[in-house]
């Protein structure tokens, strides 16, 4: 502590970054998206090496952003990158649409997602969506209450979910090894027969595998928690992507091992069709392995969105008092109430596949901006302290694709949803120059966070670097 203000501790190590990554990446998306991976791109062999792609780029944009953790050490992913780079109004606009887009809509998707599974058990066809969303509100909120408790238990869940979902993925691939090995290779012939080729169907493609890879910047919102970042940035990257990769290439191989691309296809919940095809009378415990893969993922996506919450109020860009810790528990309470709160409100009309493609479109667009910072230090301050750096042709290559993402689907199906998510986007701008630049009712949010710093007993935080 320093005078009145706290730190956050530095207590994620190499095992607890790795988990981080891996357990944020490894949640609901590989039970759900290769079946909408493979319809998109039409064949088996294409589904698989899209699955490989995005692996790739999701590797390659780690370590970018690697670079940028260790050159501007401090927490807040994107948001602290584009301030550093391109300026407040753009950082506003990224966190603004952050807040109450982004995150809150990719938690909310990967909690509907550990909903499904957890009520499946219970019912011999599609469950009621009330039941749905009211289990997945009370996932949110445990989630949100461990977070504000302690960030040795939010680490600790974070690393016994991974082993059990690494647990549930070796039973998938190791099933599917023994599958082959008894011949069922029939889909495997003629693999690529019947793939798309347009640029659309690439695109969404590519959406809905990078949802599964979703989290591979999970550190980069925690930096000030992460003990030597330096070293532990770039390793738990490496580390834990390729782990994920091996890990997905693996499992859908076991999938189209067991079922016929029309079969996936058809299929709700992937994994669950699968564990009742290969266990029979036990196929419930992939039911439950997904739903705890995806109860791992929710608490990481909190970990992470918390602080990104938090790092823009302590930069001014949201209500100050989102900038402070709890004077005991050193957590970021406040930033991780109103997370909760606006991913239950986006819980309300929640539709899964709307958030995939405009969360994946709305992401990939920061990201470019991102790594266009990236390239403007690299090129205009070479003398900035760099403990761990890639080669320029990276950062390049990964903006590349991150514009390609953003256009393809616009240029070859354009919709008029897309329009109406770059027009969120640009209204930061408009929000920003009233609330942020000029600050009106000073008065009443003064007020406001005096009384909620007492009732909440939080305090300011400092940057920990």
């Amino acid at each position: 502590m320093k005078g009145d203000q706290l730190n956050l501790n530095r207590e994620v190590g190499l095992l607890g970054a790795v988990s981080f990554i891996a357990g944020t990446m490894m949640g609901a998306g590989i039970f759900i998206s290769p079946q909408y991976v493979l319809s998109t791109i039409g064949s088996p062999g294409a589904s698989l090496i899209m699955w490989v792609c995005c692996g790739l780029l999701s590797m390659l944009g780690g370590l970018c952003y690697a670079e940028l953790g260790t050159v501007i050490p401090e927490s807040g992913g994107e948001f602290t990158y584009i301030l550093r780079t391109a300026g407040r109004v753009f950082a506003f606009m990224f966190v603004f649409t952050f807040i109450i887009v982004m995150r809150p809509a990719s938690a909310t998707g990967i909690a509907l997602s550990f909903a499904e599974y957890v009520v499946a058990p219970f019912y011999g066809c599609s469950p009621p969506q009330l039941v749905v969303k009211c289990v997945a509100a009370g996932g949110i909120l445990v989630l949100a209450i461990v977070n504000s408790l302690s960030v040795r238990l939010a680490t600790t869940i974070q690393v016994v979910s991974m082993v059990v979902k690494l647990l549930a993925m070796a039973v998938i691939v190791l099933g599917g090894v023994v599958m082959l090995f008894q011949g069922h290779t029939e889909n495997f012939e003629n693999s690529f027969e019947g793939t798309n080729v347009g640029i659309n169907s690439i695109g969404i493609a590519f959406y809905q595998g990078l949802w599964s890879y979703d989290g591979w910047n999970t550190l980069n919102y925690v930096t000030e928690e992460v003990k030597h970042p330096e070293v532990n940035l770039p390793r738990a990257v490496i580390i834990a992507i390729s782990l994920v990769t091996g890990l997905y290439l693996m499992v859908n191989v076991s999938y189209l091992t067991v079922m016929t691309p029309v079969e996936l296809m058809n299929s709700n919940a992937v994994a669950v069709t699968w564990g009742n095809k290969v266990l029979g009378s036990w196929g419930w415990i992939m039911s439950v392995a997904s739903a705890l893969s995806a109860f791992g993922s929710l608490n990481g996506t909190f970990f992470s969105g918390g602080r990104m919450c938090f790092v823009a109020a302590r930069e001014g860009h949201m209500p100050h008092i989102l900038a402070m810790a709890h004077v005991r528990r050193l957590t970021p309470s406040p930033a991780l109430i109103f997370t909760t709160f606006i991913s239950l409100l986006v819980l309300i009309p929640g539709d899964f596949q709307s958030i995939v493609n405009f969360f994946s479109f709305t992401a990939w667009f920061f990201y470019a901006i991102t790594l266009g910072g990236l390239l403007y230090l690299k090129i205009k301050k070479p003398e900035l302290h760099r403990p761990y750096k890639v080669p320029i042709i990276i950062p390049i290559l990964v903006l590349i694709a991150a514009v390609f993402l953003v256009l393809a689907p616009i240029i070859d199906d354009p919709q008029i949803e897309y329009l109406y998510v770059t027009l969120f986007i640009l209204s930061g701008a408009i929000v920003y120059v009233p609330f942020i630049h000029y600050k009106l009712c000073p008065d009443l949010l003064t007020k406001l966070t005096v009384f909620l710093q007492l009732f909440l007993e939080v305090a300011p935080a400092e940057k920990n670097l």
